[in-house]
C-alpha cells in the first residue's frame, strides 16, 4: 500500500516545514508495517512537498493512523496537505527485474454496484418498497 500526500508550503518556509515533518513522521515510520517513508520536493513547483509511505498492508496503515503519537503529530500537517485522495492499494510492481501483479483487496465494482444490484431487480424493488 502506497500512501501519498502533497503539502503546500511557502518557499521561504520550507526549511523549516521540512525539519518539523522529518521529525512529525518518525512515529509514523516506526509503527509495525511501514516499509519506508520519503518526503520529496517537486521540481518544477517551489512550493510542492509530497510525502510517500510504503505499507505492507491497509491494516496495518490504518492501525498506524489509529496511535496516538501518530495523530499528534500529524495534526499541525494538515493544515499544508493538499486534499485529495491520498491511500493508494498497489496491483502492480517492478523488483529486481520481475514484474509483479498483486490482486485488489477493493472490488472493480465496488462504485457501480449498489444494495440490491447484485441480488438482482426483484430484490432491489422489494428493498425500494
Amino acid at each position: 500500500m502506497l500512501v501519498i500526500t502533497k503539502h503546500r508550503v511557502a518557499p521561504e518556509e520550507m526549511r523549516d516545514w521540512l525539519d518539523s515533518a522529518k521529525a512529525a513522521i518518525a512515529p509514523l515510520a516506526a509503527r509495525p508495517g511501514c516499509l519506508s517513508v520519503q518526503i520529496g520536493l517537486a521540481t518544477d513547483e517551489a512550493d510542492l512537498v509530497v510525502i510517500v509511505s510504503s505499507w505492507e498492508s491497509v491494516g496495518a496503515y490504518r492501525k498506524a493512523l489509529s496511535n496516538f503519537d501518530v495523530k499528534a503529530q500529524s495534526i499541525p500537517f494538515l493544515s499544508t496537505a493538499v486534499d485529495e485522495s491520498s491511500a493508494f492499494e498497489v496491483v502492480f510492481e517492478s523488483r529486481d527485474g520481475e514484474a509483479i501483479d498483486h490482486a485488489p483487496a477493493r472490488a472493480w465494482d465496488a462504485d457501480i454496484v449498489g444494495l440490491g444490484d447484485a441480488a438482482g431487480s426483484s430484490i432491489a424493488h422489494r428493498i425500494e418498497h
